[in-house]
């Protein structure tokens, strides 16, 4: 099969017999065109199936592009489309799209992925920051291109960002769990220097203090390594002499890991899971739930907020999260 060549604005002004400007002029919308000459460019590209780039129109007149760019981590984890999904549908409402480009979780390729998305000259940046520092970032931003961090701050940059209250949402999980009597409890996360996972860890370490434990390093499983499966986390954590009667874990990852351990054991030991997953509700499994095309949907409404008012206050915002009770979180410590 043959691939046709595009046609181009001279092919369009060539079958309706008017000149290169004249067609520009009717994509541009002026209104010194009469309405028999616009009639007769429309035709020739319709017949011509002829698309404007508008992107390099408004490159050429040193403007922008009407998109919105979102960079996230790994393709593979279902978190960041359903955050994408609220972005587009905000964006959606003034007009504006959204292109999206993945670092792949890679701190080393997050400026070279950010980079190539400013110089398509886009409307604002959102951005889930993977690389220790932001920091090359602000030139663009003193420039006025919004800049949005989302699902954790950005680092030596000031801008605005989309949190969700990690800190609340663990303790209180963990309080849940102490008001029936547990005091061993386990926390597993993979990876866990990120700042999700450290402010999960505090609200962890905070509800356990409230109740007079305040060693803990020997329930925690931290893990920065992909290779270190949670599965072996929570084994680790059962084979202690006086293993833990609950486990928290601190992501979807984790989760999943840690209901594989437990499902069959016995006696039972509780456990609560940071974010909501598939197939979670069917097994009972007690999680803390939040909304993340809200999440996204904030995002994009703090990017839109700069848009109209360049000079407007950055902002932290954090999305509530909510403790769903299923099962697997009430089951109470052994007597």
């Amino acid at each position: 099969m043959t691939t046709q060549s595009r046609a181009t604005l001279a092919d369009v002004a060539m079958l309706a017999g008017v000149s290169s400007k004249t067609v520009s002029r009717v994509f541009a919308g002026a209104g010194n065109v009469s309405s028999d000459t616009r009639e007769r460019v429309l035709k020739a590209a319709k017949r011509l199936r002829f698309r404007p780039n508008n992107l390099a129109r408004n490159l050429r007149r040193g403007g922008v592009t009407n998109t919105v760019a979102f960079v996230i981590g790994d393709l593979k984890n279902p978190f960041y489309f359903h955050v994408a999904a609220g972005i587009e549908r905000e964006l959606a409402l003034r007009g504006l799209t959204m292109v999206l480009a993945t670092t792949d979780d890679s701190p080393d390729s997050e400026e070279r992925v950010v980079d190539a998305l400013i110089s398509q000259r886009v409307r604002a940046l959102l951005l889930i920051p993977i690389a220790d520092d932001q920091s090359y970032l602000e030139g663009e931003r003193q420039l006025g291109t919004p800049v949005v961090s989302v699902d954790r701050p950005a680092r030596n940059l000031v801008a605005d960002s989309v949190v969700l209250q990690n800190r609340q949402g663990m303790a209180d999980a963990v309080r849940s769990l102490t008001a029936i009597g547990h005091r061993r409890i386990g926390f597993i996360s993979n990876p866990s220097a990120m700042y999700t996972q450290r402010e999960r860890l505090a609200g962890y370490r905070e509800a356990l203090r409230e109740v007079g434990v305040t060693e803990t390093a020997q329930w925690e499983r931290l893990d920065d390594d992909p290779d270190i499966s949670p599965e072996l986390a929570v084994q680790s954590l059962l084979d202690l002499p006086d293993p833990p009667t609950a486990i928290v874990a601190g992501n979807n990852r984790g989760s999943a890991g840690a209901v594989r351990v437990l499902r069959n054991l016995e006696p039972p030991v509780a456990f609560i899971g940071f974010d909501d997953f598939e197939l979670a509700d069917a097994l009972d499994i007690s999680v803390v739930a939040y909304d993340p095309m809200e999440l996204g949907r904030t995002a994009a409404r703090l990017a839109l907020e700069h848009l109209a008012d360049p000079d407007s206050f950055t902002k932290q915002v954090e999305i509530p999260t909510r403790l769903i009770h299923r099962g697997s979180g009430e089951i109470p410590p052994p007597r």
